[in-house]
């Protein structure tokens, strides 16, 4: 089976188990996440199956949408209520100061990644040395914050929806408001809404898939490949260019009547079905198309 089960998390679950579960339920040999998401955490896993595990680079670069919980007061190691207090301060943020402070956290952000992250830094995970108590200068990454919004307030606590491009750490941004806020703060929840254009509404629980199965209904939950990229151009040829491209051959585009700009990609049909990804490619003879990944029996 290949193709996208967009599965929604379970808090307290990290995403490796995830995938573990859903291979044991669905019996695939394959599976893979298009995206970490913190054990803490819950909401939209997209999780890959068989041959479209090759494809996870491609959910990696999406923008995400979240719902993050914040709570003011409260500063740990690990930027959430997981982890251990470093401070805490009785001080509390009005609800009209911390909408004056979201226009300053929108746009594109120099965003230093957490300890206790999944980077490696010297052949290291980043969170294996902060379980050590080993802290590490990690280098500012560029970030975008599409937008931030407040969605409920209290005296301890806020709910904020954020749109940010890919590598945003959520709980880093609840820290650098808490600290610009002058009280500190630590993420006390966080949903991931929105994966490279899927929605969390289109998710399936685990309860939902492992009743699907019982009920022989998979294939209904299992989205094909092509809805990664439903953007992108079409292009089918003749039976003889079509043989070639799938032997791994790259094709001219000048034989092939089509005009893909540099580098740019197109969904590749075969009798009308989706067959996989080109990329065009130069070379000596000029512009061509070459296949980047195919649909297989996996």
């Amino acid at each position: 089976m290949t193709g996208i089960l967009l599965l929604d998390k379970e808090s307290g679950m990290s995403s490796q188990k995830a995938v573990h579960k859903v291979r044991g339920l669905t019996g695939v040999s394959k599976a893979g996440h298009g995206g970490t998401l913190d054990p803490m955490a819950c909401g939209l896993l997209p999780i890959l199956l068989g041959g479209a595990t090759k494809l996870s680079d491609f959910l990696l670069t999406g923008d995400k949408g979240y719902i993050a919980g914040l709570r003011f007061g409260l500063v740990t190691d690990t930027l959430d209520v997981t982890g251990q207090v470093l401070r805490s301060s009785g001080l509390r943020p009005k609800r009209e100061q911390l909408e004056a402070m979201l226009p300053r956290f929108t746009g594109e952000l120099l965003q230093t990644p957490p300890m206790y992250s999944a980077i490696s830094q010297g052949g290291q995970k980043l969170y294996k040395l902060a379980r050590q108590g080993i802290e590490v200068e990690r280098a500012p990454r560029r970030v975008n914050i599409h937008s931030l919004r407040l969605l409920e307030f209290s005296g301890d606590g806020a709910l904020l929806e954020v749109e940010c491009s890919k590598g945003t750490y959520v709980r880093s941004l609840v820290f650098d408001l808490g600290e610009a806020l002058g009280c500190g703060a630590c993420m006390s929840s966080l949903r991931r809404t929105m994966s490279a254009g899927f929605r969390v509404e289109q998710a399936h629980t685990l309860e939902q898939v492992e009743a699907a199965v019982r009920q022989d209904r998979l294939k209904e939950l299992v989205l094909s490949p092509e809805t990664l990229f439903e953007e992108l151009p079409e292009l089918e040829f003749a039976a003889f260019y079509q043989k070639l491209l799938f032997d791994g051959q790259r094709v001219l585009q000048r034989k092939l009547g089509s005009s893909l700009p540099a580098g740019a990609m197109a969904r590749w049909k075969r009798d009308g079905a989706f067959a996989g990804l080109l990329r065009e490619t130069q070379t000596s003879e000029g512009s061509a198309l070459c296949v980047v990944w195919r649909e297989t029996n996996e």
